[in-house]
């Protein structure tokens, strides 16, 4: 006959299986005061961790699988440990409303001013005068359109926030009238010129590059500017150019914004462009917008290389 199991090996049994339903819903994590709202006891929680069954991280966090929190349960964990009024915010809170292919090295998170809040590993907490909008269901968050925003300002470098730009509208985690709205009402803002010029081009890409932008960087760089330029209007409403230097054998072509996946398509081009410099009869230069926003002096310097080649003497 079967041993029927002891009282403390059913609560055991118990315990871990309510653990593990809270974790399965929180990446691997479960917050200390939900495993009490499930009946658990202090001394519950204290056995497992003294068992080396569940590991401790922070004040308000159990890893329930593994030793430490991973992928989104790094999320709940900088929830939990900033407190109750703690929101995700810039490229955090783009994470947890879906983005893909971002990798941050910090998370970020919001807190109001009156908040108290201690200093976390690998967590840049945020203290503002009012947070903003924000998501309450599921993973607290600020909502999209603030998000981008702010992180694009967060970012370190130009071209980390000109991607993060346009891979959040590509992927379609906000939307370019609600991006647009909130641009128009930011106020103060760090990088004010570069994301104007990029928002607009993801966001609406006839208000994008033009010819006179072209013929004057040209023209400022001793080019010789485009012999004749065509402009194509697309369904969506964006306007792109031809650009040909008819004279050297040069065709160059801008790109719009959604040609590419975040700035990926900025490299290939500029090394499209070199191995298209070296062929004999016409040159096909590939200029994406985003690419000229960040740097133009690296397309200008090719198309000089290339009008060279067509026997320019400049």
């Amino acid at each position: 006959m079967a041993r029927r199991p002891s009282t403390a090996a059913r609560r055991r049994a118990w315990r871990q299986e309510v653990a593990r339903r809270l974790a399965d819903r929180h990446s691997g994590v479960a917050r200390r005061q939900d495993l009490i709202a499930e009946g658990l006891t202090h001394e519950d929680i204290r056995a497992e961790v003294d068992r080396g069954v569940w590991h401790r991280a922070g004040c308000h966090t159990l890893c329930i699988s593994g030793t430490k929190p991973h992928g989104e349960g790094v999320l709940w964990w900088a929830l939990w440990e900033s407190g109750p009024r703690a929101v995700l915010d810039g490229s955090s809170s783009l994470v947890a409303s879906g983005l893909q292919h971002w990798q941050a090295p910090l998370t970020h998170v919001s807190v109001p001013r009156n908040a108290t809040v201690r200093s976390l590993p690998g967590v840049r907490h945020h203290v503002l005068r009012d947070p903003g909008p924000a998501i309450l269901v599921g993973l607290r968050r600020t909502k999209t359109d603030v998000a981008l925003i702010r992180a694009a300002q967060w970012e370190r470098t130009d071209r980390a926030a000109a991607t993060l730009v346009a891979m959040t509208v590509q992927q379609r985690i906000v939307s370019t009238s609600a991006l647009m709205d909130r641009w128009g009402r930011t106020r103060r803002c760090a990088r004010r010129q570069l994301l104007d010029a990029v928002i607009r081009d993801v966001c609406d890409g006839s208000q994008s590059i033009n010819e006179l932008d072209v013929v004057a960087a040209c023209r400022d760089h001793g080019i010789p500017p485009p012999s004749r330029q065509s402009t194509r209007i697309l369904d969506a409403g964006r306007v792109y150019l031809d650009l040909f230097w008819d004279d050297y054998g040069v065709h160059g072509e801008i790109q719009g914004a959604h040609h590419q996946w975040g700035l990926h398509g900025v490299d290939d081009a500029v090394r499209g462009n070199a191995l298209a410099i070296r062929q004999r009869d016409l040159v096909s230069l590939q200029i994406p917008v985003l690419g000229w926003r960040l740097d133009p002096t690296v397309f200008l310097e090719q198309i000089a290389s290339a009008l060279r080649r067509g026997g320019w003497a400049g």
